[in-house]
C-alpha cells in the first residue's frame, strides 16, 4: 500500500426503523476461523444491528484491495492469520487508509489484548471465540459507523 488511500462511503449506516445496517470485510486464511465468526455474529448480532453483506478475505493483499473499493463498516481481522497476522495488518490500514472502518481483531489468547492496542484496532476478542464476544464487538462497531 502506498500512501493514504480512501476507504470510500460505508455501504449502509442506519435505517429509519433504527436499525443499524453493515457490510462486514472479514479477513483469515482459515476457513473455520471466518465460518466460526460469521455463526458467532449470526444475521443480527444485535436486536439493532443487522449485517447486510459479508466479504471474506484469505489474503492481505485481498483486505487492502476491498477496502481500497470501499463501501465496509466493519472490519474484522484474524490476529493469528498467516502469512501476515491481522494485528500487523489492522496497524498498516490504520495508517494507511483515510476513514479507516473499525476493526475488531481476533487475538490468540486474552494476555494479547496488548497487541490489539499496538495494533490500533477498536476492539478485541480472543481464540478460542466465545460468540457472544464476538456478536456484541461486532454490534458496538456497527453502532459507531452510524454516529460517527
Amino acid at each position: 500500500m502506498t500512501s493514504s488511500h480512501a476507504a470510500g462511503t460505508p455501504a449502509l449506516a442506519s435505517a429509519t426503523d433504527g436499525t443499524h445496517r453493515v457490510s462486514v470485510l472479514l479477513y483469515s486464511d482459515d476457513i473455520t476461523t471466518r465460518d466460526a465468526v460469521r455463526a458467532a455474529a449470526g444475521r443480527r448480532p444485535a436486536r439493532d444491528v443487522e449485517i447486510v453483506s459479508w466479504h471474506e478475505c484469505a489474503t492481505p493483499e485481498a483486505v487492502v484491495e476491498a477496502l481500497d473499493a470501499g463501501g465496509y463498516d466493519v472490519v474484522v481481522l484474524d490476529g493469528e492469520a498467516t502469512p501476515a497476522g491481522g494485528l500487523g495488518l489492522c496497524r498498516q490500514l490504520k495508517n494507511e487508509i483515510f476513514r479507516c472502518p473499525p476493526v475488531l481483531v481476533l487475538t490468540g489468547r486474552p494476555q494479547d489484548g496488548w497487541l490489539a492496542g499496538w495494533s490500533l484496532a477498536d476492539d478485541a476478542v480472543s481464540h478460542p471465540l466465545d460468540p457472544i464476544a464476538v456478536s456484541e464487538a461486532i454490534a458496538a462497531l456497527a453502532r459507531r459507523v452510524s454516529v460517527g
